[in-house]
């Protein structure tokens, strides 16, 4: 199981039908994805549930975290989430990938400049998990090919 987490608006949705018609796969928010090398389930759960993702990290073995680089104001709150979840003791082994989405809008900060707010290098280097991150427009499709290489490479716990 791969949860896919982030604030309400970020563009999980939007990524989990991009990646549907990728791979010609229907769906809701649990979506079986069959890859090159194996076949990945990704549950897909908003930002106003929260409260209850820890109730889903049992037998998760990878996480994509999307963040919106266009939205100012989230970027604490989605930072704070992201620690949260790394600091859960069921997802201490599990791949972590960091997706800074709607890299297409001319308002949206470089990858760069999230990962300097996020200061993802200090969370990558005292974080257990295995941590990536990379940027996508989910609307265009730019980076989609990066997202699924990146599932595609995972190793189950």
């Amino acid at each position: 199981m791969c949860l896919l987490l982030g604030a309400t608006g970020v563009g999980k949705t939007l990524l989990l039908k991009r990646l549907q018609n990728i791979l010609l796969k229907v769906g809701t928010n649990l979506t079986d994805l069959t890859l090159r090398k194996k076949r990945v389930t990704v549950r897909e759960l908003g930002g106003c549930m929260g409260p209850i993702w820890p109730s889903y990290f049992v037998d998760c073995y990878s996480v994509i975290f999307m963040v919106d680089s266009a939205n100012i104001t989230q970027i604490s709150s989605s930072c704070v989430q992201l620690l949260s979840v790394l600091a859960a003791e069921p997802l201490q082994t599990a791949s972590v990938l960091v997706l800074f989405n709607k890299r297409d809008l001319p308002c949206t900060m470089t990858l760069g400049e999230m990962k300097s707010l996020f200061r993802m290098d200090d969370i990558i280097a005292s974080a257990p998990q295995s941590i990536t991150t990379l940027e996508l427009s989910a609307r265009s499709g730019e980076g989609l090919q990066d997202v699924l290489n990146w599932l595609d490479s995972l190793q189950p716990c």
